[in-house]
């Protein structure tokens, strides 16, 4: 099987005119924040935009065909405002479901953000691995065929959280969180087995990076904790070609949309206005019963 890992491998670097591109970042939620400060630090020529479909958030809960059109409606409106150059998934509970149906409808370039189970196979030297994921990332075929195809000689260790990027959201808006709920999400990735432990993680939920801090802090044994935002970055610069530092001081602040904002606070837009994001719109779009 022949696995799209972040996105594009079919898209050749985009003949981009001398102008400034627009990059949408979309996730369900805060997580994707993780991903926007790597693409302002490795693009900082770009206009980006910050998307969050709070609305629906987490698309966990949601079932396979309900998510595929949830994505589809959104990002319908956000390509029809915003315009975008190309567009990050930065989830990886839609990216591992939706890509296909988003390339179909749409002629711009996305580029998904999917389980980093390559990288952590060739960093690995207890061949222990755990993939720390929501439900629906880790019950995806596609979860599946990536660890068949690049993680075969590994023992994988799937853990699908149900609280963590909820405490990672509660976190980001100032609201105490418990180290020990943290540790009963995480322990499950922590497995020995025959003298070798797991030595490293795969954060497959752009939420999680928020937390990594604490998270190093509970571990019961330090791991090599993979954060695949970087690679993102990277992927987008393939894409589009080299920045234009002359555009970088046009850039200016990023705009954020949400499409609820039912959760955002006067500590959440503190934290916004850190990563840049001090003109928040709301593009309403309720989730459909």
């Amino acid at each position: 099987m022949q696995v799209d890992l972040l996105a594009g491998t079919a898209y050749g670097t985009a003949a981009m005119p001398l102008r400034q591109p627009t990059i949408l970042v979309f996730d369900s939620g805060l997580g994707g924040l993780t991903v926007l400060a790597e693409m302002t630090r490795a693009r900082p020529d770009a206009r980006i935009v910050y998307a969050a479909d709070d609305a629906g958030f987490p698309y966990g809960r949601l079932d396979e065909a309900t998510l595929v059109g949830r994505v589809l409606s959104v990002m319908e409106r956000l390509v029809e405002r915003c315009h975008p150059d190309l567009v990050v998934i930065a989830c990886n509970t839609a990216s591992t479901l939706v890509l296909p149906a988003l390339r179909a409808r749409f002629s711009i370039p996305f580029v998904g953000t999917v389980p980093a189970i390559k990288p952590a196979a060739e960093l690995t030297r207890s061949r222990l691995i755990s993939v720390l994921a929501t439900p629906g990332t880790v019950a995806r075929d596609y979860t599946r065929d990536l660890i068949a195809t690049y993680a075969g000689a590994c023992h994988v260790t799937l853990v699908g959280s149900t609280r963590l990027a909820g405490l990672a959201e509660a976190a980001l808006k100032g609201e105490a969180i418990d180290d020990a709920a943290v540790l009963a999400e995480i322990a499950p990735c922590f497995v020995a087995s025959d003298g070798a432990r797991t030595d490293v993680v795969t954060l497959s939920c752009t939420h999680y990076p928020l937390l990594i801090e604490r998270m190093r802090r509970l571990a019961p044994w330090p791991v090599n904790w993979i954060d695949p935002a970087p690679a993102v970055a990277r992927r987008v610069t393939q894409l589009l070609g080299p920045a234009m530092p002359l555009l970088a001081e046009a850039a200016g602040e990023a705009p954020a949309i949400f499409t609820s904002g039912a959760g955002i606070s006067g500590p959440l837009r503190i934290a916004l206005a850190g990563y840049g994001l001090t003109q928040i719109t709301i593009e309403a779009i309720p989730l459909a019963n």
